[in-house]
């Protein structure tokens, strides 16, 4: 039963996004956060429907309470915001690690924390994390390392929130994203040879597994790659 907002923290972009013009499209109220505002209300405008846009910058956290304040009852969040980092250890920048981390385990925590007081009864949180936790690649020391802790804070928040329920996704290279559908035919096709459904995952398919996480009252506390068996290669 429709008995709260769909917020999608990154909702103006990619996954997130795609999630939020299904819900939308559905009659849902959606609110879209980005860290432009104008961006952001342009990107409601697009989806459409009752879809309305906040902004503010998730490596802020303490700027998230007062931005969130308008939102009413909720009963389905979504923490998508990604920001691309390349890090490693042999030559680590201090800034961007810090602003990465911050952004997806200090910010996503602080709105839950802002956010959990209005969670109606058959709320749940959905979590987008990656698969470079499992298949980490040069550069991704500091992705890695934010996607594990991912892990950890479905975990803990499945006890915290209970009977709330929270789950994360963590998809591999989606292809058909605005991410990725440009990506060189060499690589295109290496992947597709290591995918033993012998093709990349979706936008749409990651969408319906988002509705499942969100959706099904019994999943609770699964982090679920959406990978075509990419993991088992």
């Amino acid at each position: 039963m429709a008995n709260g907002t769909v917020v999608v923290m990154g909702g103006t972009r990619g996954l997130g996004r795609e999630v939020a013009q299904f819900y939308a499209d559905r009659g849902r109220d959606v609110v879209i956060t980005g860290r432009d505002l104008a961006a952001a209300e342009a990107c409601a405008d697009e989806i459409g429907g009752a879809t309305r846009a906040v902004a503010f910058d998730l490596a802020e956290p303490q700027t998230i309470e007062e931005s969130l304040g308008d939102v009413g009852n909720v009963q389905y969040l979504v923490l998508a915001a990604i920001e691309r980092d390349s890090n490693s250890v042999r030559d680590y920048d201090i800034a961007t690690a810090m602003r990465l981390v911050t952004l997806k385990l200090v910010g996503y925590t602080e709105v839950i924390h802002v956010l959990a007081p209005r969670f109606v009864d058959d709320a749940a949180v959905l979590v987008f994390g990656g698969l470079a936790r499992d298949r980490p690649y040069p550069g991704s020391t500091t992705v890695t390392t934010v996607n594990g802790g991912v892990t950890g804070l479905v975990r803990t928040l499945v006890i915290e929130l209970a009977p709330t329920r929270v789950n994360a996704l963590h998809p591999a290279i989606v292809g058909d994203s605005p991410q990725w559908r440009d990506m060189p035919t060499e690589r295109f096709d290496a992947l597709v040879q290591r995918t033993p459904t012998g093709r990349l995952v979706t936008m749409a398919e990651v969408v319906d597994a988002s509705r499942f996480l969100l959706e099904n009252g019994a999943v609770n506390g699964i982090n679920l790659a959406v990978d075509g068996g990419w993991l088992c290669m």
